[in-house]
C-alpha cells in the first residue's frame, strides 16, 4: 500500500511532534527516531486517528492524555513492550506500520492533520471507498457517452455536408442505439 504522504512531510511532522510533546515512555521517542532515520520504513508508516483492525499498529501517548502510554499490536497479539515492537519492525521492515498518536489539541495541529490518513481496514472506510468507486464509474461512463454522442454528431454533420446518405443513415442508427441504451 504505497503512501500518498511524502516521507519528508512525515519526518518533519515527527521531528516537530517530538520537540513539542513529552511522551509517557521515552522508549517511544527512540522508536519514532528509529523510524525517522530510515526512509524505507517511513514510506510504510501511516498515521491514523484510529488503528483498529490494522495488521500492525503502534499506539503512543504524550503526557497529559488519559490513555495507555504505549501498545504494539500485530494481528491479534498485543504488547506494551517497546523493545518487542522495535525488534518486530527491524525484522519485518517491509510491513506497513500504522501509528495512532494521542496528544493534546491534535485536532488543531495542522502538521499532524496533513499526515493523517484514513484507516483502510475500518468497515466505514471500505464502504466509502466502494461508494466513491461507483460514483467514479458513473462519471466515467457518462463522460464516455457524451464523448461518443459528440463524435457521432460531428460525423453525422460531416456526412450531411458530404451528401453521404448511406453513412448518414448508419451513423443516425448508431446515435439512436446509443440514446436508447443510456
Amino acid at each position: 500500500m504505497g503512501s500518498i504522504i511524502p516521507v519528508m512531510d512525515k519526518k518533519s511532522f515527527l521531528r516537530s511532534f517530538l520537540k513539542r510533546h513529552q511522551l509517557k515512555r521515552r522508549e517511544c521517542a527512540w522508536l519514532l527516531n528509529y523510524l525517522m532515520n530510515d526512509d524505507g520504513l517511513m514510506e510504510r508508516v501511516h498515521f491514523l486517528d484510529r488503528s483498529d483492525e490494522t495488521p500492525k499498529a503502534l499506539v503512543i501517548s504524550a503526557q497529559g492524555i488519559d490513555t495507555i502510554p504505549f501498545s504494539f499490536r500485530k494481528q491479534h497479539h498485543v504488547t506494551t513492550d517497546c523493545e518487542k515492537a522495535f525488534h518486530d519492525i527491524r525484522l519485518n521492515h517491509t510491513e506497513e506500520i500504522y501509528i495512532e498518536l494521542h496528544f493534546k489539541d491534535q485536532d488543531l495541529y495542522a502538521q499532524y492533520l496533513a499526515v493523517l490518513e484514513d484507516n483502510p481496514y475500518l468497515p466505514e472506510t471500505k464502504e466509502r471507498k466502494q461508494r466513491f468507486e461507483h460514483e467514479a464509474e458513473a462519471v466515467l461512463d457518462e463522460s464516455i457517452r457524451r464523448f461518443q454522442l459528440d463524435q457521432l454528431h460531428g460525423d453525422i454533420n460531416k456526412a450531411l455536408d458530404d451528401n453521404d446518405k448511406e453513412l448518414f443513415l448508419t451513423l443516425t442508427s448508431k446515435l439512436n442505439d446509443l440514446l436508447k441504451n443510456s
